[in-house]
């Protein structure tokens, strides 16, 4: 029976939830309708920078502080779930015109937004009070004469404040920190900001001289601000119904719970600040073990690496490079060196096994290392010396001439022939050495095992003959490989001491005896060599890179020798060569010689300018471009040597020359002479064909002068008129003919 009734009890119950809930369900789609539920959206725009009012959670970046807890329990009493997010439109009245938001969070009252829209604002929420910090004790002038800092972006309490106080100077800065620094500078009496900040701010250790005046200097309301239209007066009068609803406790307690709260982080600057002796001593001491711990590390590397390196380059028993290390020493040297001369020499001991088996292998080892150390004395650092195998030796070395054979001679070869002898003993040492003088070609493609089998063919060879110490594998390449030597290393010096000359040659018109110009050549009387051949310097010089050197000498010569002239009262035209190493793409000879020209007051056609033919074939297009770019600054541009082996027909119809010198090897070489005269009178028909101007080079005889002179070649150069003179010599023929 009891069990009849709590069935009975148990359905009428879950008839009556049944019923609960479709009732809720009837009557929820009309309350949504109406707008009446907590869950609508309401998007707030706050900025963060003001802590504990507003500011960003750093763990979770949710926004908080004391406006957000009353605006969300006003928006949630208004019927709202507010959604709130940062401001980033840069001030409170631009982030009015954007649609984004729904309201903004904090004003005073009204103001038009930036884009000039009229707004309305909600009930107050908090009276915030505003308050001066100073540093320290100082006292303050009177208030209308204060100058007061205050954030940029406290717009609207700025305004307030010119209100109240029309006087005060106001400064306004991008950041706490830049107030602050201009409180400390003098340049502001004080800072104003609300008291909750300053309650977050001054928790800053840096910030502990800084002082809150107790007193009030305004309050400002604390206000939600929307633009006036139908949505944003239905917002505000709702809101301001759940704001009516925040009583006085509530919100103390809310203003109190952020205020007491421990809300600064400190960064690395703090604890500095607050434990900075101690900090500084321990990073200190930490920072010294960690330098002393990677020092040592470092050291332990290095010198395991030194090991490695030691046994990998050098010969433990000498000293000297290893096969390997010499190898990579003799490439350095070569790359570095590129325009020195060496030779590399392959060493041997007739008769090591006879020493070291009657002896003892103890004497012999005495023997390389004294061999060794005699060898390293001798050499700079721009040389080196390697131990092949057992008493088998190398070493590159500069060629220097014969005094430094002999002093080889003495100061190793020597003691260690007369290494057992000086003992008391009668074992006299006998050297082989096989001598390779590198060539151009070894520097250009540097295979070091390639030397030295060339240099064992020389030792082996003096070893098998059994006279003599040394041999050459190429004795003629030794001499020239110093006479190159002597060239290139005392170009230098012959640049400054004047032992470089310029001799000018007369260039002359046939017909009237008139010295038109001269050719400006080098001459070099050199203090070991002698006089040298122009060719043969001038190759040297520019397979060795440093014909622009000497070129550069001989303009600028040219230049003030013609500048002197002119201020004389002789204006006169001298040719200078431009050798084919100087035209490169990374140096601009036509700015060059303008700049030239130019500093010594001539006018660029005193200056001709030869490029020989053979460099117009090897670099055409560089060379067309050099050449027309000179004859746009005004110089004359002669193409050198025509006719000496490369003429090309192809260069004549490109080249954009004023001028073709034209070399007569046609008629001083051997061949059929009708042949040759048949070939020089086409050539100069066909310059005069083409409208260039012609002169003959190379002239010896009258016979060939009344031969260029009958086909109307009439500007010549040559011995037959004058040789290259000195510079004075020539002064005296112009000054000679100018009397005439």
């Amino acid at each position: 029976m009891k069990t009849g009734k709590k069935q009975q009890h148990i359905r009428l119950a879950t008839m009556l939830l049944c019923a609960v809930l479709l009732f809720s369900a009837a009557i929820m789609p009309i309350a949504c309708a109406q707008g009446e539920t907590p869950g609508e959206l309401l998007t707030v725009g706050v900025p963060v920078d003001r802590c504990p009012i507003f500011y960003q959670d750093a763990a979770t970046g949710a926004i908080m502080g004391i406006g957000v807890e009353l605006m969300r329990f006003a928006a949630a009493e208004a019927g709202y779930a507010a959604s709130f997010r940062p401001i980033t439109d840069g001030t409170l009245k631009s982030a009015l015109d954007n649609p984004a938001y729904d309201v903004i969070l904090p004003f005073g009252s009204a103001i038009p937004s930036a884009a000039g829209k009229p707004t309305l604002v909600s009930d107050n929420l908090m009276q915030t009070p505003f308050t001066f910090v100073t540093e320290g004790s100082r006292e303050l002038p009177d208030i209308n004469a204060l100058h007061v800092g205050m954030l940029r972006s406290l717009g609207g309490a700025v305004e307030t404040l010119h209100q109240l106080y029309p006087d005060m100077q106001i400064m306004s800065y991008e950041t706490m920190a830049d107030s602050v620094k201009a409180l400390r500078a003098g340049e502001v009496n004080a800072l104003l900001h609300n008291s909750f900040v300053w309650s977050y701010v001054l928790q800053k250790p840096a910030y502990e001289d800084l002082v809150v005046q107790p007193s009030t200097v305004f309050s400002m309301d604390f206000r939600a601000g929307t633009p006036d239209t139908e949505r944003g007066r239905e917002i505000i009068e709702r809101l301001n119904g759940g704001i009516a609803a925040i009583n006085d406790t509530r919100r103390q307690a809310i203003i109190l719970d952020y205020t007491s709260k421990k809300l600064y982080k400190y960064d690395f600057s703090d604890y500095l600040h607050e434990f900075g002796l101690v900090y500084v001593l321990a990073a200190l001491l930490l920072a010294a073990v960690i330098v002393i711990a990677l020092q040592q590390i470092k050291a332990v590397r290095r010198e395991e690496e030194q090991k490695r390196q030691l046994m990998l380059d050098y010969d433990p028993l000498t000293g000297a490079l290893s096969m390997t290390g010499f190898r990579k020493r003799v490439e350095e040297l070569l790359h570095a060196h590129p325009d020195s001369a060496y030779c590399l020499s392959y060493n041997n001991i007739r008769g090591f096994k006879f020493i070291n088996d009657s002896l003892g292998r103890s004497a012999g080892d005495d023997l390389l290392r004294m061999w060794a150390k005699k060898t390293m004395e001798t050499l700079t650092e721009e040389e080196a010396l390697g131990r092949i195998t057992a008493d088998h030796f190398v070493v590159l070395r500069h060629i220097s001439g014969e005094e430094q054979v002999r002093e080889d001679e003495k100061r190793v070869f020597e003691p260690v022939q007369n290494f057992f002898i000086n003992q008391g003993k009668e074992n006299r040492v006998q050297i082989c050495s096989g001598i390779y003088v590198l060539t151009p070609k070894d520097y250009r493609i540097i295979d070091v095992d390639h030397m030295l089998d060339l240099a064992r063919v020389a030792e082996k060879r003096v070893r098998e003959s059994r006279s003599g110490d040394y041999a050459f594998y190429n004795p003629d390449q030794w001499e020239k490989g110093k006479r190159i030597s002597n060239i290139i290393n005392y170009l230098p010096k012959a640049l400054q001491t004047g032992d470089i000359q310029v001799f000018y040659q007369p260039q002359v018109n046939y017909e009237t005896g008139v010295i038109t110009g001269a050719e400006a050549l080098c001459r070099w009387d050199h203090t070991k060599l002698g006089w040298l051949r122009p060719d043969e310097f001038i190759s040297t010089l520019e397979d060795a890179g440093l014909i622009y050197d000497l070129d550069c000498y001989v303009w600028e010569t040219v230049c003030r020798d013609l500048q002197r002239w002119n201020e004389q009262g002789s204006r006169r035209f001298v040719s200078v060569n431009v050798s084919r190493g100087d035209i490169r793409e990374d140096r601009d000879m036509p700015g060059h010689f303008y700049n030239l020209v130019q500093k010594h007051g001539l006018t660029p056609d005193q200056l001709r300018i030869e490029i020989t033919e053979t460099a117009y074939v090897e670099s055409p297009e560089l060379l067309i471009g050099t050449t027309e770019k000179l004859r746009a600054y005004g110089f004359h541009v002669e193409m050198d040597d025509f006719g000496s082996g490369y003429s090309s027909l192809h260069m004549l119809k490109e080249v954009p020359v004023d001028r073709i010198k034209l070399d007569l090897h046609f008629l001083t070489e051997s061949g059929d002479p009708k042949k040759s005269r048949t070939i020089v009178s086409c050539m100069i028909q066909m310059m005069q064909l083409l409208g260039l101007r012609l002169i003959a080079e190379g002239v010896e005889t009258a016979e060939q002068a009344d031969f260029l002179k009958s086909k109307g070649c009439v500007e010549m150069q040559g011995y037959y008129f004058y040789k290259p003179l000195p510079v004075r010599e020539f002064e005296r023929i112009m000054e000679e003919q100018k009397g005439k």
